[in-house]
């Protein structure tokens, strides 16, 4: 090559901007350079390290899906429980008064009232809770409770503190009103002979006795409290009570045409009268009540299938003396409860007697096979 020519090629390699480099790269951060321009030197210097990105799961999505956000928890409601008694065992105070003054009302329970919930009271609330077919707890649910207030009155501050309220009738009154108390205590068998309509020491003393057996406050002077108590316990006087004649417990009603041939007990609902009749004529006239609505006296024509002098329920353990048996469990029979508070209540579904004599006659003359039609008239 002559001298031209090398010039030429010395100034191609030292002016060109085109450097043959070797780049050794260890760790992926370190480098060598061999040969590099100045500036190629400077850009690679300059460069910065690369960094490591870290993405957010929750936003890498789609370009249009929409950014998940946490939502927030709930609270869980409580789980179920039983709900709580309104009154039980061991309660005391006001409410327990009023417990026990409404099933006073019923003859579930005897004053006076204490506001303690004792075996008494809690005996009387069984009593209460089966004779309306519920579960027999002895404790006051809500349904309990409904039923109670239904069936009776709301009890007086009187009432409640065994008090005696303000007389509306006593000794030296007088007058038609007196007249119709004197009838009402003749019915239940504490006031005896005429009545006159004079407020004297006998009517004083029928008022006395029949507040001292309901465990009220005994002043022979009717209050309140004792005339509802009376008046829950019998009827309403008929004209022949009140004028001293012979009552007639059917109330003049007819029979009915089903009692009119052979031997029948004709029980009429209306007039709440029982009559023995024989071919067509009625011997016996006698008082009765029926069962309650859960409870209910079958109407119908039926016979007496079976006798028990001294027959004792086995199912409500309650004494059922001369039962006369017409249909299931359900007799014709002497019944103490009804001859002691009258028609504040009811039977299980059998026909109550309350005059002893009147049934203990019938019983030894009714037959096996004797009609017995219950209807209304």
């Amino acid at each position: 090559m002559n001298r031209i020519g090398r010039q030429h090629l010395r100034r191609a390699l030292v002016g060109s901007t085109t450097t043959l480099a070797v780049v050794i790269t260890a760790a992926g951060a370190s480098y060598g350079v061999v040969g590099l321009s100045a500036a190629t030197d400077t850009a690679l210097r300059d460069r910065a390290l690369p960094r490591t990105v870290t993405v957010d799961p929750a936003v890498e999505q789609a370009p249009d899906a929409p950014v998940r956000q946490p939502q927030d928890r709930l609270p869980q409601p409580p789980p179920a429980s039983a709900p709580e008694p309104m009154l039980e065992p061991g309660d005391s105070g006001r409410k327990v008064r009023i417990l026990q003054a409404r099933l006073a009302q019923l003859e579930w329970f005897d004053p006076p009232i204490t506001g303690e919930y004792d075996r008494v009271t809690k005996r009387g609330v069984r009593g209460f809770q089966r004779k309306r077919g519920f579960e027999r707890t002895g404790v006051v649910d809500a349904r309990t409770w409904r039923r109670l207030q239904r069936m009776t009155q709301k009890p007086s501050e009187d009432v409640l503190f065994n008090r005696a309220g303000r007389p509306l009738f006593e000794p030296g009154d007088s007058g038609i009103r007196v007249r119709r108390i004197q009838a009402r205590l003749r019915q239940i068998a504490w006031y005896f002979g005429d009545v006159t309509g004079t407020y004297g020491p006998s009517t004083r003393k029928a008022v006395y006795g029949f507040q001292g057996k309901r465990g009220i406050p005994q002043t022979g002077k009717v209050d309140r409290r004792t005339l509802d108590l009376l008046v829950g316990m019998t009827t309403n006087p008929t004209a022949a009570e009140l004028a001293n004649r012979p009552p007639d417990p059917a109330d003049g009603r007819p029979l009915d045409p089903r009692c009119r041939t052979g031997l029948a007990l004709c029980i009429d609902k209306t007039s709440r009268s029982l009559r023995w009749v024989v071919n067509g004529k009625v011997k016996v006239t006698v008082d009765v009540r029926f069962g309650s609505a859960e409870l209910p006296t079958r109407e119908g024509v039926f016979s007496v299938y079976r006798k028990s002098r001294d027959h004792v329920s086995s199912l409500y353990h309650t004494s059922m003396p001369f039962a006369m048996f017409f249909s299931g469990g359900q007799a014709v029979h002497y019944s103490p409860d009804f001859a002691a508070t009258g028609y504040n209540g009811a039977s299980h579904g059998c026909v109550n007697v309350r005059d002893y004599n009147a049934i203990a006659s019938l019983y030894d003359r009714v037959p096996i096979g004797t009609r017995v039609v219950i209807y209304w008239s």
